[in-house]
Formats: structure tokens, sequence, C-alpha cells
């Protein structure tokens, strides 16, 4: 298993031949919130092409949208107070499944009504994203957020991408203010 740094890029299918089907888990904790309403935050993978951006609203897998057409991408559900040991959320890639025209899947949370709730990721912590090979349940990547946030309210956690025929794994871990409309807007999508 390998733990990355933010920026970090690492093979993930030429160190591991024959991966196809991955699980991508993500899990946090809540550290400084005393608000009185549940810290639900939500993750989600944009399917985007070479240059960033998704194709239609389809290509954006989240809670209430839980399955790409192509099979490729299944959001597992919906997590709504983050209480608990290990992942969160978790969303099922099956690589060979992932249609031509997607280079890229990127993963993001968001924290659900944060505005309203007067909530960011500021008042996160432990948050990570893990891959796993689906089939043996061995941990390949393990990259842990940090706490360098303070009001953003979306995270792009890390990315999935195509180079030389292979796939690689990306930590990114670049936060956004504006929640999910701000996010969309970033992958071509109207929020």
């Amino acid at each position: 298993m390998v733990n990355l740094s933010k920026g970090q890029k690492i093979d993930l299918t030429k160190t591991n031949p024959g991966l196809t089907k991955i699980l991508v888990g993500l899990g946090w904790d809540i550290n400084k919130y005393d608000g009185g309403s549940d810290f639900d935050l939500d993750a989600a993978a944009f399917l985007l092409n070479a240059e960033g951006k998704a194709a239609s609203e389809a290509d954006f897998v989240f809670y209430n949208n839980k399955e790409h057409s192509s099979g490729s991408v299944i959001h597992m559900g919906d997590n709504k107070t983050g209480e608990g040991e290990g992942d969160d959320e978790v969303i099922n890639i099956d690589l060979s499944k992932v249609p031509a025209n997607v280079e890229k899947i990127d993963f993001t949370v968001t924290i659900f009504e944060a505005e309203e709730r007067n909530q960011n990721f500021g008042q996160v912590n432990n948050s990570y994203i893990r891959v796993l090979n689906q089939e043996n349940g061995e941990e390949l990547i393990h990259f842990d957020l940090g706490e360098d946030f303070s009001i953003e309210t979306a995270v792009v956690v890390a990315e999935l991408y195509r180079h030389n025929g292979e796939w690689k794994f990306n930590a990114i871990g670049s936060g956004f203010a504006g929640g999910l409309a701000a996010l969309c807007r970033n992958f071509g999508l109207d929020a």
C-alpha cells in the first residue's frame, strides 16, 4: 500500500497488472461543530474528457444518480452523518467499462447545505481517500487530505486518469468555496 502526499501521482494499473475492478472509499470525522445540524458530506465522481469537462449531467455520479450508464462507476449510497469507523461512502469502479471518451474520473466531497448549516471543511478532520482492489480487498493507495482547509465547502480529492493506456492516480486535495455549484461549473455543468 502506498501513502501519497498532495500533488503526488502514481501508477495504478501498470503496477497492478490485470486490475480492472477497484473500490474507492472516502472517510472523514467532524471535529469542531456543535450547530445542532447533521454534518452530511457527499462523495461524488465526475467522468471527464481530456479537457477536464463532463459531457452531460449523466457523467456526474452521486447519491441521486448512483450509476453511470456504462456501468463503470457506481455510488454505493449516501451516509448522512459520517458516524462510525471505516469508509463513509464508497464508489465502485470498473476500469474496463469506462467509455473511451472519458480520460479522467475526479472524486469530490461536498458538504450538503453547507451555507444554511454554517459548515465548512475547516470543521472536518481525518479525511482520506483510498483505493482497494475489489477482488481481494487489498488497499493499494491511501491519501490523507490533511487539515489545510478553512472556509471551503467542496474538495476535489483525487483523480484517476489515463496515461499511455494505463490508469494513474493523482492526489489533488484542492478546495473550493461555493459548494457543489462551484464544482459543477468547474467541470462544465450547470449547477
